[in-house]
């Protein structure tokens, strides 16, 4: 198991023998790639998966309430299985201490904001396949200016957040795409080997 001391907290980079996955929340900045892993973790897993971003926002970037957001989350995590992909900081203890796993995509700004001004052009004026209907791709500015900042605003409190919660939950630190291929890579292996065992 590769792990690091951050503030007292033992993340772990990857780990080489995956414990029982359930319900996982996947977090990190816009453009880390917390979608795509969702729907690939699934596709392994076979575990439903669902994008905040699809939930929370109604046609054309209408975010839903606070107190909406806050009573989907809570239905969604009291069902025995899923994967929960998204950030909204404002809702995260729910996800977090619901999860038997906690995967943190801590990628660099640089590789995050490049990923999300990629996706702008892929998909401008038309609907990513994870969002709502009626939400077209565009450039924002001050969406730019939130992944940037997102080491130094949202980053800590995630931390703070993650140092709370209980021995029980694993807590998967992801840095890189390599990474994720790794971790994914060892998924696959435990689901082959779990079937082997029952045949």
């Amino acid at each position: 198991m590769s792990m690091i001391r951050v503030r007292g907290l033992t993340l772990v980079y990857w780990i080489n023998e995956v414990v029982s996955l359930e319900r996982i929340a996947i977090i990190g900045s816009s453009g880390a790639g917390k979608s795509t892993l969702a729907r690939r973790l699934g596709e392994q897993t076979g575990l439903p998966v669902y994008h905040l971003d699809v939930l929370h926002w109604k046609p054309n970037w209408v975010l839903i309430s606070k107190e909406d957001q806050r009573v989907i989350q809570k239905v969604l995590v009291k069902r025995p299985e899923w994967i929960i992909d998204g950030n909204y900081g404002g809702t995260l203890d729910i996800r977090i201490e619901a999860a038997d796993t906690v995967i943190f995509l801590d990628f660099k700004r640089t590789l995050c904001l490049y990923r999300v001004m990629k996706r702008a052009f892929q998909y401008r004026n038309k609907r990513r396949p994870d969002m709502h209907e009626g939400n077209r791709e565009h450039i924002d500015l001050a969406f730019y200016r939130w992944i940037w900042r997102f080491p130094l605003d949202q980053r800590p409190i995630i931390i703070d957040q993650l140092e709370q919660l209980s021995d029980e939950t694993e807590v998967i630190w992801l840095r890189t795409p390599k990474d994720v291929e790794d971790f994914l890579n060892r998924v696959k292996e435990k689901d082959e080997c779990d079937e082997s065992m029952e045949h």
